[in-house]
């Protein structure tokens, strides 16, 4: 009987950044097919809560690490190592400004999830003041936010990680927003989706912070019934809470270790074999750090966002290679042939003739 003997997995970074309306992962799970694709090419995708999070839907895979994105800019940099654990003990950390009814739905979630999928959850702590969070929209378009009282947020924390907390879920009462012209547009698949920005302040505070696995569900009134939903939209209206995926994502995040704890078995950011990332968005940390330390860059030419920040523009392509390419299925088999050894341009033609020197 033959075997096939697979080459050594690529560790390819998979950027998709957040509230700024890319079409491909700027709303609700809709880049999870693409993940998935690309896990199975690299053999090993790190990539952030952003790309995975389909609100009521997720979908788990070894081969993907689920990150936050201060983590993942840190890893890029070399500051912090990943390290792949079979599960992790997640802290629940509810916002007191949440009312009754949904705060029940919300640990109802969290119950099924222990219950159905066997996950690790609890503590359970409320914050002493309400977060209030208001919701931005920057010059460019994208969405960020703001918290009235973080220390309210860091104050939880702490509670969960002195119980022994090894990941933290954050559910935050975010304003209801029903009825406006950007909600509308987002149902519809155009726009920003405005929540993002403020998800990521959230759990960029906490990760920073602490030095833990962290992602964030909001906490929202149920939409009305949208007979024109936009199917990449759709994921958001199946339930109460946003939280099944968060809490999934979570259960197997890698721990976020020093380099200098660095052990077998361990992610490091010399590992990347590839970054995969829309176009326009280069200018993310994340990006910008992997391309210096000589990391290739693959462009999907046709996730467009309200960014345009393109490899031309900060002139990138010294350091690395900038591969452009037309979808995530082309970047897939980038990423595939770079596993394999294959010199992408070798697939490119015309393909120009080997020059002497003198000619």
């Amino acid at each position: 009987m033959s075997v096939t003997l697979l080459p050594p997995p690529l560790p390819t970074l998979m950027l998709i950044p957040t509230g700024i309306g890319c079409e491909l992962g700027g709303y609700a799970g809709d880049a999870l097919p693409a993940a998935r694709l690309l896990a199975a090419a690299s053999g090993c995708l790190i990539t952030h809560p952003n790309v995975m999070n389909g609100a009521s839907l997720y979908w788990s895979d070894r081969r993907i690490h689920y990150v936050e994105g201060w983590s993942l800019n840190r890893f890029a940099a070399g500051e912090l190592v990943l390290r792949p654990v079979p599960r992790q003990r997640i802290g629940l950390l509810l916002d007191v400004g949440i009312e009754e009814g949904l705060r029940h739905r919300h640990l109802q979630a969290a119950d099924a999830c222990r219950a159905s999928l066997g996950l690790e959850i609890g503590p359970v702590v409320t914050t002493d003041q309400p977060l209030q969070v208001q919701l931005q929209q920057g010059p460019s378009g994208s969405s960020w936010g703001t918290l009235a009282h973080p220390g309210a947020l860091w104050r939880a924390a702490e509670s969960l990680v002195a119980a022994g907390a090894t990941a933290l879920a954050v559910v935050a009462r975010f304003p209801d927003d029903i009825g406006s012209e950007a909600l509308s547009a987002y149902r519809q698949g155009s726009g920003v989706d405005a929540l993002a920005g403020a998800e990521a302040v959230i759990s960029h505070l906490l990760s920073s912070r602490f030095g833990l696995p962290c992602a964030h569900a909001p906490a929202l009134a149920p939409l009305p019934l949208e007979p024109d939903l936009d199917p990449r939209a759709a994921a958001e209206e199946l339930g109460h809470t946003f939280l099944p995926c968060v809490l999934v994502g979570l259960s197997r995040a890698p721990s976020l270790v020093a380099p200098e704890a660095f052990r077998p078995g361990d992610l490091e950011g010399d590992q990347l074999g590839a970054v995969v990332v829309p176009a326009g968005a280069l200018g993310g940390e994340a990006v910008l750090a992997a391309h210096a330390r000589g990391v290739p860059l693959i462009v999907v030419t046709s996730n467009r966002s309200v960014l345009s920040v393109d490899a031309e523009s900060l002139g990138l392509g010294a350091e690395a290679p900038v591969l452009e390419v037309a979808s995530y299925a082309e970047a897939a088999g980038v990423v595939l042939a770079l596993r394999e050894g294959i010199s992408p341009a070798a697939l490119q033609r015309p393909l120009s003739r080997s020059a002497a020197p003198g000619d």
